[in-house]
């Protein structure tokens, strides 16, 4: 039976390509996913960002002119009464055929244009229907200079502000205006009507310039913090990655400085112990030594890639750590894959790696010779990656295998990059052995 002390640490010292070995292992548990430190996520979450604000200043546009539509239909109610009360009266021949012409143009005009689609036409078919709609108005006031076209002439100018650009605006609503003021003019109104008319028109035209103005501001204030929030999130990463190169730099230095040294010592060692003629027990110690500091090294370049942004390990590279376990700790590993393999999340499938090439660290040193069985399993919303072993009745091997080697921090570094992936972990003893489970949402 195996028991909890296993992933305690020893008390005795290190030769160094082991400690700069179990280093390097402390150091890879915290570091991050390739996935947030390279451009392409930087570009993506800038994208998203502004397409967002320019979301909400549609959905902005679309609820006010939708707030509003109530209010042209009020318009057109308005200006139908207002005119059927006039004189002289719509009807089907002379002045009257004309306003009930005008009064159809109108209405049609202002209905097409208050429609909530109405936006998503082009300037030159908003720029003719709210022509259209001023026409008619100018010609209601033209036929009924004491009807409602007032209010008709108002709506039109409040139209060309909202939908059509600035310049077009002008002139289309100076146009309407001026039409007006020649319409009522003729027809023999007074000057402080026509002066009236004048005020009330440009009235409706600056209500409605300021309202445009004061949704585009707002639209573009929120494109600049858009884009100030993305300027700090890129300084913010810029930094980060220069950190990452200086720390990557150190540990090469350092590291492949100490295990190529080791890797040195035990090369002569090897060749001291042919000659001195050592027994074939302590050969293959020097030679396991040997292929430890050689993945003490590759360990290491990996580390460095990961701090510099390469590609991490993953789940797909579990097979591979296996046939490595296997070969050079002498474990009977066997790996099984359940559900529908698919891709996970950077932070997620490095978190499953390291999880198992820990755990199957631990077999060797508490557990050699122990069956080991490594199981995958893809659920609908997680997976789930649990390294069970399985040992004698009369238990290890004594004096064998790895028990007084390692920080003593396997389980709470396991434990500590799952949680940053969003996962869980569960470890304890079973009937025949220890049991490791890992758990991320992916």
């Amino acid at each position: 039976m195996i028991t909890p002390k296993r992933f305690l640490g020893s008390s005795g010292p290190l030769p160094a390509g082991r400690m700069a070995f179990y280093r390097l292992r402390q150091v890879t548990a915290t570091e991050e996913p390739a996935s947030v430190v390279g451009t392409p996520v930087a570009a993506a979450s800038e994208s998203a960002r502004a397409a967002g604000a320019q979301i909400r200043a549609a959905q902005r546009l679309r609820s006010q002119r939708d707030a509003l539509s109530p209010l042209g239909l009020a318009v057109i109610a308005v200006v139908v009464f207002g005119t059927f009360n006039g004189h002289p009266q719509p009807g089907l021949e002379g002045s009257g055929l004309g306003l009930t012409l005008a009064l159809v143009v109108f209405a049609a005009s202002l209905a097409v244009a208050i429609r909530s689609r109405f936006i998503e036409r082009g300037v030159g078919l908003q720029a003719a229907v709210i022509a259209s709609l001023g026409a008619a108005s100018v010609t209601l006031a033209a036929l009924q200079p004491h009807g409602a076209a007032g209010l008709a002439v108002g709506a039109a100018v409040w139209m060309a502000m909202t939908r059509l650009p600035l310049g077009l605006a002008i002139t289309l609503g100076g146009a309407t205006t001026v039409a007006l003021d020649v319409a009522l003019a003729l027809a023999g109104s007074a000057s402080s009507e026509v002066v009236a008319s004048t005020l009330g028109a440009a009235l409706f035209g600056l209500v409605a310039y300021f309202l445009k103005q004061a949704r585009e501001s707002q639209d573009r204030t929120e494109m600049l913090l858009a884009q100030l929030e993305d300027a700090r999130e890129q300084q913010t990463r810029a930094a980060a990655i220069a950190e990452r190169g200086r720390i990557a730099s150190e540990l090469h230095d350092v590291l492949a400085h100490s295990l190529s040294g080791a890797a040195i010592q035990l090369q002569g060692a090897r060749l001291l112990a042919e000659r001195e003629q050592a027994t074939a027990k302590m050969r293959d110690a020097i030679d396991r030594a040997g292929e430890l500091v050689k993945d003490g090294l590759a360990d290491a370049r990996q580390a460095v890639g990961a701090l510099r942004g390469e590609r991490l390990p993953g789940v797909n590279e579990l097979e591979a750590l296996i046939d490595s376990f296997s070969a050079d700790m002498k474990l009977e590993v066997t790996l099984r894959v359940d559900g529908s393999v698919r891709a996970l999340p950077a932070d997620a499938g490095l978190a499953l790696y390291r999880g198992a090439q820990e755990a199957l660290t631990n077999v060797a040193r508490y557990a050699p010779g122990a069956s080991t069985k490594v199981v995958l399993s893809y659920g609908p919303d997680h997976t789930t990656l649990s390294v069970e072993d399985r040992v004698a009745a009369t238990g290890p091997p004594a004096g064998v295998g790895l028990a007084d080697v390692g920080g003593g921090r396997g389980l709470g570094g396991m434990r500590e990059r799952l949680e940053r992936a969003g996962g869980s972990m569960q470890a304890g003893p079973t009937a025949t052995g220890w049991r490791v489970e890992l758990e991320v949402p992916a």
